[in-house]
């Protein structure tokens, strides 16, 4: 016997499937640059990269440009997600013109500030061959383990990344971004309409829900956040919300652009993060 949770699941993703098809019926033409009036920067952290090539598909199948943070991951297959097996992938990006930057090289979470100076700080990274163990670096053993990503990235995609970074889970200090700030590196958090929800338990919240939600509560200038991959999330959120997500921001007047012309960011990265480094 069918239990009454089963079939409410099957009706569930019956109806998100025909609202995607309905949305990629009446896909709207790109905005072009100088009718953006509502820009939002869409960006990727890292993950296991299994559906890194459909997400590529999408962008380039809706002509939209993003932001990557990369990390040197774990994954699925592979010897990780900035290692030799993805190197192609990243730089057919930088081909199509997206932008990239670091998300730490170990995928490094900022635990604690150490009390006293210099600056110090607990950190654990989720990746390489520390992962799990708590450590204390130094501000130059933080920004040397940005720089590093960064290093592969301009390696990999002969493309200078951006002199941006994002801490994974987004944690950071004070005295943390200080310190980053000091060796040439700005933060990039996300929006709060901007967490797209693939972080979520799908058991908790379906993919139809986080699509309602973010196309109901994204804001012009927004940061939206969204991952090449998450282990613990079921029912992927990408690239299944990621194209009628795309087009329902077009159809409302939105436009994708990268992080290179964020009003934030923009002077940064022109010269200041470039002269400090």
């Amino acid at each position: 016997m069918v239990s009454g949770r089963s079939t409410t699941r099957r009706a569930e993703r019956r109806r998100f499937g025909a609202a995607v098809l309905a949305l990629l019926a009446c896909t709207a033409l790109p905005v072009s640059a100088a009718d953006c009036g509502k820009p939002v920067y869409l960006t990727f952290d890292t993950g296991h990269m299994e559906v890194a090539p459909l997400v590529a598909e999408v962008l380039a199948r809706q002509q939209v440009k993003v932001t990557f943070f990369a990390a040197n991951e774990r994954t699925k297959v592979g010897d990780g997600s900035l290692g030799d097996q993805w190197a192609p992938w990243w730089k057919a990006r930088a081909a199509e013109g997206h932008a990239f930057a670091s998300h730490t090289w170990d995928h490094v979470y900022w635990r604690a500030d150490m009390p006293g100076e210099p600056a110090r700080f607990r950190v654990r990274p989720s990746a390489g061959p520390e992962e799990g163990r708590d450590e204390v670096w130094t501000a130059a053993q933080y920004c040397d383990e940005i720089a590093r990503s960064a290093t592969r990235l301009r390696a990999i995609t002969g493309q200078e990344p951006l002199p941006l970074f994002r801490a994974p889970g987004g944690k950071t200090s004070p005295k943390l971004l200080a310190a980053a700030r000091s060796c040439g590196w700005a933060h990039v958090g996300w929006s709060p309409a901007g967490f797209l929800g693939d972080e979520l338990s799908s058991e908790s919240v379906s993919n139809a829900e986080l699509l309602a939600r973010a196309l109901r509560n994204v804001r012009s200038g927004d940061i939206l956040l969204a991952h090449l991959g998450i282990w613990s999330r079921k029912d992927p959120w990408a690239p299944a919300v990621l194209e009628p997500l795309i087009v329902g921001l077009k159809e409302r007047g939105f436009c994708f652009r990268t992080l290179r012309e964020h009003p934030q960011y923009a002077g940064w990265i022109a010269g200041e993060g470039t002269k400090t480094r």
